[in-house]
């Protein structure tokens, strides 16, 4: 097992990353603080893992909430359910909420506990690669609105977080390359050393090699702690974990929310990126044909899907939080490994990427 800090003062927190943790009763005694337990998971996870997760729960108050599974799903309406259940088991104020499956399970479970009595504390057991890498670290809760992703949410820190890569033998295919998308943007932003490996070690991310992946997962996140802590609320540095998101975001709301992974998602629209960044002359060619070549390798889609122009792809990148005083800003690589947000671009040529991409 390896075990990562993300520094946050009196509300840091330790990552565990390895084998057979999700039925590891030592670390969930050491990190939930009273004995009532609700565990919410959705249809595909809980028949896998709900049981181990029990076991280990033995002694602990635990209830159940299984929510449909899908991005689909990720509303205030379904987020209901874990009030009415948390309401009805009369669960106190000193209650642990635990997230058993992906990234959509953790931003609902982490935005319950941000609300419920005010806020309670909750653990994250994130069981695709996404959730591992990416949204299971940093604090971000929340749901989709139909005019926009992660509209609604808050930000809310983990007790902790205990990343099992046995889970990902389940996952599909799909989802795994859509959580790779995820590991190569660290890559991209700040770690050139690391697009490097990835590059050298595709194949065996793909294989689904037990060292590899945990090896990937561990860097990615060492990569995303160092950002959070360094800006818990996204008011800077932060805003780079988003490279590629704003047109990925677009993507996923144009298509209704479901239709594309948001891995998928994220793939195309960091590809969108790249090739502003290229017309802006901040991005060499060859760089920018390295990205498309290691996305393509990851199983990614590397364009949009047809039928979102240019005009209702501005619309709805219009609806992002990276939006200030009317302006539209972007994460853009200046490089490979080194990357900025920034309004200083041309529209002319973001129409001309969004228009190439249609």
């Amino acid at each position: 097992m390896r075990t990562l800090s993300v520094d946050l003062g009196d509300r840091s927190y330790p990552i565990y990353i390895g084998a057979s943790l999700v039925c590891n009763a030592d670390i969930y005694r050491r990190h939930i603080p009273s004995r009532q337990v609700m565990v919410v998971s959705n249809e595909t996870v809980a028949p896998l893992y709900g049981d181990a997760v029990d076991r280990a729960l033995a002694g602990f108050q635990v209830r159940h909430v299984v929510l449909p599974d899908g991005e689909a799903y990720k509303t205030l309406e379904i987020l209901n359910r874990i009030f009415d259940a948390l309401l009805t088991e009369r669960f106190d104020r000193r209650c642990t909420l635990l997230a058993l499956g992906g990234g959509v399970i953790g931003d609902m479970t982490g935005f319950a506990a941000a609300c419920y009595q005010r806020g309670v504390g909750f653990v994250q057991v994130p069981t695709t690669l996404l959730a591992q890498v990416d949204s299971s670290v940093g604090g971000k809760t929340g749901v989709n609105h139909p005019l926009g992703k992660n509209m609604i949410g808050a930000f809310h820190q983990p007790l902790c977080v205990i990343a099992d890569t046995d889970t990902l033998a389940t996952l599909p295919d799909r989802e795994l390359s859509a959580g790779i998308a995820e590991v190569i943007k660290y890559g991209l932003i700040d770690d050139p050393g690391f697009f490097d490996w990835l590059e050298s070690n595709m194949n065996r991310l793909l294989g689904r090699d037990p060292e590899a992946l945990a090896y990937a997962i561990e860097r990615s996140c060492d990569d995303k702690a160092a950002v959070v802590a360094a800006d818990e609320r996204e008011t800077g540095r932060r805003a780079l974990l988003n490279f590629g998101h704003t047109f990925g975001h677009a993507i996923e709301t144009g298509v209704g929310y479901g239709q594309w992974l948001h891995g998928e998602a994220v793939g195309a629209g960091m590809c969108m990126a790249a090739d502003l960044s290229r017309r802006l002359g901040w991005l060499t060619e060859a760089e920018h044909r390295r990205i498309v070549a290691l996305l393509e390798r990851a199983r990614l889609p590397t364009a949009p899907p047809p039928g979102i122009g240019p005009d209702r792809f501005l619309e709805l990148m219009a609806v992002d939080k990276k939006v200030q005083d009317g302006r539209l800003r972007l994460v853009l690589l200046n490089g490979i490994g080194e990357s900025v947000v920034t309004d200083g671009f041309d529209p002319a040529l973001l129409r001309a990427t969004l228009q190439a991409a249609s």
